[in-house]
């Protein structure tokens, strides 16, 4: 079992639920459950130990090149101080994993990897790519950073006076120059809940007082600790893709609908001559939206039909403590092209479900 920098901290606060979460001792939720977190970052401000995530550093010669090729989005174009979303491809198009990429400098990069993939990832990066042989460093700094994230309509309120200076940071940008609390740290306006926050990296040894720092500020804005069972739900109201969910190595971006994240017009990249082809030759399935209709609880791998024709499978579903009702995603045949407003069946434990496709996301801050 692995534990992060706060895993004491979190554990002595009365009525926290931790469990195994990939090899991970994590908290599911606090005392509040997992409802009241999700309402507090919609509303105010919730504070997340993602500690568990990956974090490497490329760089040296050729840095530029190499994760140009890696990407499925620009890199080069990426100014010192921003960051942006990006996918690493296999050249069949399938996906590696889901990445925020910063750049730090002309030839430095740091790297924010899936938690479940990083052993995998930095394989990729190092070995296992069609052109690692040209790979600059890659350094793996997953066990030397811990990394919390200040997500809700009130983070900038509750960072502000513990951070001179982060209020100047626009949305995906980061800044190495910044302490919290007096501790250096490296934040960026960035998160994975659809509302606006920021995410903090710094050294295990100073993230519990970074945390208690940060808590103790929030109190009075309403923020509340937050367990993994808010950012579920959060981030699928969203539309935040989930690794192994909505994108994998047999879910294609071009089916994910993340095709604005892949410039196929504008570089060649690992897994773009692929895509290229499933793009002009059809894509064949496509990530709906579905509102349920009648009650029940939609959950990873229940079938989805139209007409008694078996024609998708739910990647991810919820009750939706913001919107009321139950909700989902689901991988559909793209060649029925069904409009918004038709109606399907779930298949809940052996019995159909009514559900209608909507557009999506859910959920978007305004």
């Amino acid at each position: 079992m692995q534990y992060t920098p706060l895993y004491d901290s979190y554990r002595e606060i009365a009525g926290v639920k931790l469990i195994d979460f990939g090899g991970w001792h994590l908290p599911l939720h606090f005392a509040a459950g997992s409802t009241a977190e999700h309402i507090a970052v919609r509303t105010a401000a919730g504070l997340f130990d993602v500690s568990h995530m990956g974090v490497s550093v490329i760089r040296g010669a050729g840095a530029t090149e190499y994760l140009e090729y890696l990407c499925s989005n620009t890199v080069a174009d990426l100014s010192a101080g921003a960051c942006r979303y990006t996918m690493l491809c296999y050249p069949d198009g399938g996906v590696v994993d889901d990445v925020l990429i910063y750049r730090i400098g002309p030839e430095s990069y740091l790297l924010i990897l899936n938690a479940a993939n990083t052993e995998k990832d930095l394989a990729w990066l190092t070995k296992e790519n069609p052109r690692a042989a040209s790979a600059p460093e890659v350094l793996d700094y997953s066990k030397q950073i811990a990394l919390l994230a200040l997500q809700g309509p009130k983070a900038r309120a509750i960072l502000t006076p513990l951070a001179p200076g982060v209020e100047q940071l626009a949305s995906f940008q980061f800044s190495a120059a910044v302490t919290v609390a007096g501790m250096p740290a490296l934040i960026s306006r960035t998160g994975y809940t659809g509302e606006d926050g920021y995410e903090i990296f710094c050294s295990n040894a100073e993230a519990p007082a970074i945390w208690r720092a940060l808590h103790k500020a929030g109190a009075e804005h309403g923020l509340l600790p937050c367990g993994l069972g808010a950012r579920d739900t959060l981030r699928i109201e969203a539309k935040l893709p989930l690794y192994g969910q909505e994108i994998s190595e047999t879910i294609t971006p071009l089916e994910a609908n993340l095709s604005f994240f892949v410039k196929l017009d504008v570089k060649e990249f690992c897994g773009s001559d692929a895509l290229k082809a499933q793009r002009d030759n059809g894509v064949p399935r496509t990530l709906r939206g579905l509102q349920l209709i009648d009650a029940g609880m939609p959950r990873e791998g229940y079938a989805v039909c139209f007409e008694e024709e078996e024609i998708g499978v739910i990647t991810s579903g919820l009750k939706s403590p913001t919107l009321g009702g139950f909700w989902a995603f689901a991988l559909l045949d793209r060649s029925k092209q069904l409009p918004f407003g038709t109606e399907v069946d779930i298949m809940i434990r052996g019995k159909a479900r009514r559900a209608r496709i909507v557009k999506s996301p859910f959920y978007r801050r305004t």
